[in-house]
């Protein structure tokens, strides 16, 4: 272990992997800080600059700009009441009510103090969670693979925001997507008519790319301008934070804990794990009255909680393949991309390069802290550049990147019409994550329940015969079922509300 620890260390002790951290750091900040420019959009774009990075470094600007556009999302919702990244909007009203209290600097002091130690936590539940997981993994059929998968893409339904029954109508949209091309089982040509482009399918880095940032873009063009942030200058921002954390270490403990389990649920990720911790805390709260008014210990939960389930997302990414969250499924297109293919194997041969992502996780939620107290003083003259000088860029960027991809004008066509559907999806309430899921996992379902078929000759029964197979397929069907149970007990309550009444 020691061995492999200096062989991580060595691997990320070069000047190509401090300067893309550093600068994917600088990068993750300002994208974040931009009002509606989301962390995943953050990483996404960066996609096109790790082609002509080596793989840690690859792997470094994905770590360091996810953590950072995480944590900058809460500048502009204390400051501005606009939340920067979805996983902002948790909490944006109770940190600008602070700001408006005259608390900003312990709003925001409170955001990245809390950030960078839910970040850490989560990247202890890495290191300790994925090891033994591996060992359990490398004892998986393909039976338990596909149910694996299966489960992933149902989890996506259970945590989706919206209707349960949109989310999975977005995830096999996605899953529709994912059988377009020859690289399925059979070789057979499938969606293409007669498209030469479309037979290696439709890759899920332009999909991403289209759904997050270029319809953002296009949402960006049909809202108005968001007001202008008001000069002020701001006191000491980690003043009162250590007095914070003794006073509420219950709640930090808590949000990294929910953040770490929602994290690695496949499909739920930072948005999700910041709306339930904040909602668990004026739950559990001693004051729930003060909450809503400017209360900070909404803020040091969910705080806690949205990045600590970054790294915890890694943990399905890294063993099964099986994005824990939109960010943790671009990585894997980066991982696949450098030859550091996910699976159980990953940390039995490449044990020192599992050490480096570990590694590069701490010090990314290390430099947080003086890069985010750096970030929000100038936080003034970032969020005071017009939309109108932003958005080109960001198209910009995205017509780039796709056609780096594959180098050919195939990839910007993609990237463009994954825009418009993201952005009609949006619209109507249909949530785009589960359709990037079903995207992501689509490829792998098929494979695994194909060769499953194979195996056991057509026959059904071998995919509940094995005991951790049977146990997943039970969690599996119970996911796929649980939208139907809420919706049928939702019908049949206000029945029986009534008839008790008319006795």
């Amino acid at each position: 272990m020691l061995k492999t620890l200096i062989e991580a260390f060595a691997l990320i002790s070069t000047w190509e992997v401090i300067i893309a951290m550093f600068a994917a750091s600088v990068y993750g900040l300002v994208i974040g800080s931009l009002p509606g420019l989301s962390a995943t959009m953050a990483t996404a774009l960066l996609v096109p600059v790790t082609f002509y990075l080596s793989p840690i470094a690859a792997i470094a600007t994905i770590v360091a700009a996810s953590s950072m556009a995480i944590f900058s999302g809460d500048i502009p919702g204390a400051l501005l009441r606009i939340p920067g990244t979805p996983a902002s909007a948790a909490y944006a009203d109770e940190a600008y009510a602070m700001t408006r209290k005259g608390q900003a600097e312990l709003a925001l002091g409170a955001g990245v103090w809390f950030s960078a130690v839910g970040g850490i936590a989560g990247v202890l539940s890495l290191m300790i969670l994925a090891p033994p997981l591996a060992e359990v993994a490398l004892s998986f059929s393909t039976f338990e693979y596909f149910w694996l998968a299966l489960l992933g893409l149902m989890c996506a339904t259970l945590v989706a925001r919206s209707s349960p029954v949109k989310a999975i109508a977005g995830m096999f949209l996605g899953l529709l997507v994912s059988c377009i091309g020859i690289e399925n089982p059979g070789g057979v040509p499938r969606f293409t008519f007669g498209i030469t482009d479309l037979f290696g399918g439709i890759e899920p880095i332009p999909a991403l790319v289209g759904v997050f940032a270029v319809a953002q873009v296009m949402r960006a063009m049909l809202t108005p301008e968001p007001p202008p942030l008001p000069r002020r200058k701001f006191g000491s921002i980690m003043a009162g934070q250590w007095k914070l954390t003794k006073k509420y270490h219950w709640q930090m403990t808590r949000g990294n804990i929910v953040g770490i389990i929602i994290g690695v649920l496949p499909g739920a990720g930072a948005d999700m794990a910041a709306w339930v911790s904040y909602a668990m805390s004026k739950r559990f709260s001693k004051e729930p009255e003060k909450f809503g008014t400017g209360h900070v210990e909404g803020l040091v939960e969910a705080g806690a909680s949205n990045n600590a389930s970054i790294a915890s997302g890694w943990v399905p990414s890294l063993l099964f393949g099986i994005p824990g969250d939109t960010i943790a499924a671009i990585a894997i297109g980066v991982l696949y991309m450098k030859g550091l293919n996910p699976g159980p194997t990953l940390f039995t041969e490449k044990a020192s390069s599992m050490y480096a992502i570990y590694l590069m996780f701490i010090i990314a939620n290390i430099l947080m802290i003086p890069l985010g107290i750096a970030m929000i003083r100038i936080a003034a003259y970032i969020l005071l550049a017009p939309r109108s000088a932003i958005m080109p860029i960001i198209m910009l960027c995205c017509a780039v990147g796709s056609f780096a991809i594959g180098n050919n004008m195939f990839g910007v066509v993609t990237v463009a019409a994954f825009g418009v559907i993201g952005y009609v999806m949006e619209a109507n309430g249909y949530p785009v994550a589960a359709m990037v899921l079903g995207i992501v996992m689509g490829t792998m379902v098929e494979q695994a329940f194909v060769t499953s078929l194979i195996k056991s000759d057509g026959s059904i029964l071998p995919f509940f015969e094995r005991p951790v197979a049977a146990i997943l397929a039970a969690m599996a069907i119970g996911a796929l079922l649980w939208p139907v149970m809420v919706w049928v007990w939702r019908k049949v309550k206000p029945v029986q509300a009534v008839a008790a009444t008319s006795r």
